[in-house]
């Protein structure tokens, strides 16, 4: 029987929680995940729970937060002020924002203060810092 191992496309059914049980990603009722190992395109704790899985297995991984988002980064929270902002937002905190470098690279902010003349915003990833956990189950190896 066919194990997944490094370079394999797979498809894959999982959902991902916190500690405390709290889902915050699932393909429950939706397609697997389909991805080629080794690419980079998820977070390495995830690639590496899935070698030497078998077809239609099931799992449950544990990844530390150096393993999944990392650390959250100081330098990613700045204080901006308020007439920055185009006239037509109103900050609230949780508030989505899409920033743009001066390359025209985007970077998704999050407020995570409204003060009287500025707000704080965060760039570091909701689940940085965060250990998770995911239930996988192998549905396709390629």
């Amino acid at each position: 029987m066919s194990q997944v191992k490094e370079k394999d496309t797979v498809k894959v059914h999982y959902t991902g929680k916190l500690a405390d049980g709290q889902v915050f990603d699932s393909s429950e009722g939706k397609d697997p995940i389909e991805f080629t190992l080794g690419q980079g395109q998820l977070i390495p704790g995830f690639e590496n729970g899935l070698i030497d899985m078998k077809l239609n297995e099931k799992k449950t991984i544990n990844i530390p937060m150096t393993e999944a988002y990392g650390e959250p980064r100081a330098e990613l929270i700045q204080e901006v002020e308020k007439s920055q902002l185009p006239p037509e937002i109103s900050p609230e905190v949780g508030m989505g924002l899409v920033s743009k470098g001066p390359d025209g690279q985007e970077m998704n902010l999050l407020v995570a203060e409204v003060k009287d003349e500025t707000i704080v915003v965060d760039g570091n990833h909701p689940l940085a810092g965060k250990d998770l956990i995911f239930d996988l189950e192998v549905v396709e190896i390629k």
